[in-house]
């Protein structure tokens, strides 16, 4: 690895914990059992992805996705069985982040849509009592303010061209391996990092 003067991160998987599984069972208890033709960690349907680059509002979610599953679903149970996923931050990973943000200019970089960013910035709040997630980074992107999304190499790029960073310079970290890939076409050093390893692993 040559020498490292940013880190982008992932975020969940990374420091919120993500178990997609319990968002798959949540809306199989709805009657949706094919849940993951339309969403995994590794993919997404044309309608998620309209989601996650805020290309859609909620409300037009929830109807595109009753309208894709053809069922009557309110919009409560969807966004119940959608938030289903999201776990808690973690006091040691956060306090790492802190300390690592004080040696490398570090960045966040998530796959994430209104839905899930209100519900985990919630979380972050309730767990720390510090006002945003975001404020431990020079600059926090989130797919659906940026408009681009992972894996499209296009969308590293443009981060690195609003921020003015070198690739070469720059870490990325994330926990999906379809993203380290792309990540690794726009130049990025990259660290897949997956459980049970955490940050508190690496040696930066």
């Amino acid at each position: 690895m040559g020498k490292i003067k940013n880190i982008i991160f992932d975020m969940g998987g990374i420091f919120l914990g993500i178990d997609y599984k319990k968002t798959e069972q949540a809306f199989i208890d709805l009657g949706i059992t094919d849940f993951n033709s339309f969403y995994s960690q590794h993919k997404a349907s044309p309608l998620f992805e309209d989601l996650e680059m805020g290309k859609c509002t909620a409300e037009e979610f929830y109807e595109g996705f009753c309208s894709g599953t053809k069922s009557q679903l309110e919009a409560e149970k969807i966004q119940r069985a959608w938030n289903a996923m999201l776990g808690s931050f973690s006091h040691d990973t956060l306090e790492w982040l802190e300390n690592i943000g004080k040696k490398y200019k570090i960045y966040l970089y998530s796959n994430t849509n209104i839905i899930h960013f209100e519900a985990f910035q919630r979380g972050f709040r309730e767990l720390t009592g510090k006002k945003s997630f975001d404020d431990y980074f020079i600059k926090a992107y989130y797919s659906h303010t940026l408009g681009l999304r992972k894996p499209y190499p296009e969308s590293y790029l443009k981060i690195l061209e609003l921020e003015g960073l070198n690739a070469e310079e720059t870490l990325f970290i994330d926990d999906t391996p379809v993203n380290i890939e792309g990540a690794k076409k726009a130049g990025l050093q990259t660290i897949l990092l997956q459980p049970p390893a955490s940050v508190l692993d690496l040696d930066l």
